[in-house]
């Protein structure tokens, strides 16, 4: 893929790619049905957290199993929407201590397209499915936008 063809990858008109990745890899957890029905909506809601909600939780100890894997499933999505708009396989690597921080970084080939460190995953969440849904789609646009600056990095296969 070219860096012309990643550009258009990016081009608006594609914001919901990242919503409907996280949601689809959500149901695809659900192995009881338990949200099949439900609409998209409150299938995210476990992601949001208020800022009252989020005081209340102590930064002390271990992060809870749940909050962990929301926050992979949330850079996993992020993976998916950018092999979804690009055709390139996106690689999240998650490494997390016990005490709540750590690293994520996603490579697409030989390129690595993003690099976060984690802190706090206490407390991890969004303000609003809006919120949760802006912050994948940003994540993902400076992903492919530099993708598009170095595309022959990224083809090339490790």
């Amino acid at each position: 893929m070219d860096g012309d063809a990643v550009r258009e990858a990016a081009a608006p008109g594609n914001e919901r790619v990242y919503r409907d990745s996280l949601v689809k890899l959500m149901r695809a957890h659900d192995t009881f049905g338990v949200w099949e029905k439900k609409p998209d909506e409150e299938v995210l809601q476990g992601f949001v957290l208020t800022r009252e909600q989020r005081r209340a939780i102590p930064v002390i100890g271990d992060p809870d199993p749940k909050v962990v894997w929301r926050l992979e499933v949330f850079y996993t999505a992020v993976g998916y929407a950018i092999t979804r708009r690009t055709g390139l396989d996106a690689t999240p690597v998650i490494k997390l201590s016990a005490e709540g921080f750590g690293r994520v970084v996603i490579t697409v080939g030989r390129l690595l397209v993003l690099s976060r460190a984690v802190r706090d995953i206490h407390r991890f969440g969004f303000e609003s499915t809006e919120a949760l849904t802006a912050a994948g789609e940003t994540l993902v646009a400076e992903a492919i936008e530099v993708i598009a600056r170095r595309p022959e990095v990224a083809a090339e296969t490790p």
